[in-house]
């Protein structure tokens, strides 16, 4: 037997289960009960021949029918099943092997960064694949307001956490100051920390494309953009941030770069089971 052959005879399924899980395909697609003739129309066959299926599924669990209006739902073995594949995703492994293929298609290095105890932290990169690129090393911690990623980050936390973050910037730029610390080697002085008003249009502006941005903020020359990867509850879990030089790094917000991001931390959502209704930004700062 041919190699070919023999791949296809170890992933030969049960056609009958495939024309079955259409239905549920469709169930979970609307979100809603729906009628017989409706299911049977978005998988493409007779009501007739959807009901055997149905009658099948409901014994297992995966189904239930409500008996006021006839119309089908997910039933408690599909909500089992749901949950338990929710505790089992881990974000970084999902986003993991994505962000090289990024990495690889923008010409930049990619990082995720997850919310740590001192703010968005990177635990895993993948190079850019350009002779030319910039290096972002594991536990590096984005400054919340001039990166992108800490922007992104900030612009669906919780407010409240936001506003305490902010406060602790502050305290720490007014401690250097005294300290008369001079900016590190390569690194421009760090500008005045906005405002509370100041940084809230900030953030709206993440919230209305999507994504963050950052030019020249914490290294002149060097541009980054940030996407935001949300979970079931539509918290915001991980940031996919690309960086790279300014000459060569497009910041467009419907770019190359940025349609990458998106892509790669929508992926990584809908793996997680968020919803782009379900995303939660946090309450607008006071001024």
């Amino acid at each position: 037997m041919a190699a070919n052959d023999t791949d296809r005879a170890a992933q030969r399924g049960i056609q009958s289960i495939e024309v079955g899980g259409q239905l549920l395909r469709a169930l979970v697609h609307h979100g809603r009960p729906m009628a017989l003739k409706d299911l049977a129309r978005e998988a493409d066959m007779t009501a007739a021949k959807a009901h055997p299926y149905m009658v099948s599924f409901g014994r297992l669990g995966l189904i239930e029918q409500d008996r006021a209006s006839g119309h089908y739902l997910l039933g408690p073995l599909a909500l089992q099943l749901g949950l338990i594949s929710l505790q089992q995703a881990d974000p970084v492994h999902i986003a993991t092997p994505l962000i090289a293929e990024v990495a690889q298609r923008i010409g930049h290095t990619v990082a995720l960064a997850v919310w740590g105890a001192r703010g968005a932290t990177i635990v895993r990169t993948a190079e850019s694949p350009s002779p030319v690129h910039v290096n972002m090393r594991h536990g590096t911690v984005f400054s919340l307001t001039n990166t992108a990623s800490g922007r992104v980050f900030a612009a669906y936390l919780e407010a409240g956490t936001v506003r305490q973050l902010l406060d602790a910037e502050r305290q720490r730029q007014k401690q250097r100051k005294a300290g008369e610390e001079p900016p590190a080697a390569g690194m421009p002085p760090q500008p005045p920390l906005p405002s509370w008003g100041e940084f809230e249009r900030q953030l709206q502006e993440v919230r209305a494309h999507g994504i963050s941005r950052s030019e020249g903020e914490v290294i002149e020359g060097v541009s980054a953009m940030a996407a935001p990867v949300f979970d079931h509850t539509g918290a915001i879990v991980l940031s996919v941030t690309a960086i790279g030089p300014a000459a060569i790094f497009d910041t467009a917000w419907d770019g190359e770069i940025a349609r990458a991001l998106k892509a790669c931390a929508g992926t990584v959502s809908a793996r997680l089971g968020a919803t782009s209704a379900g995303r939660k930004a946090s309450a607008p700062l006071d001024p």
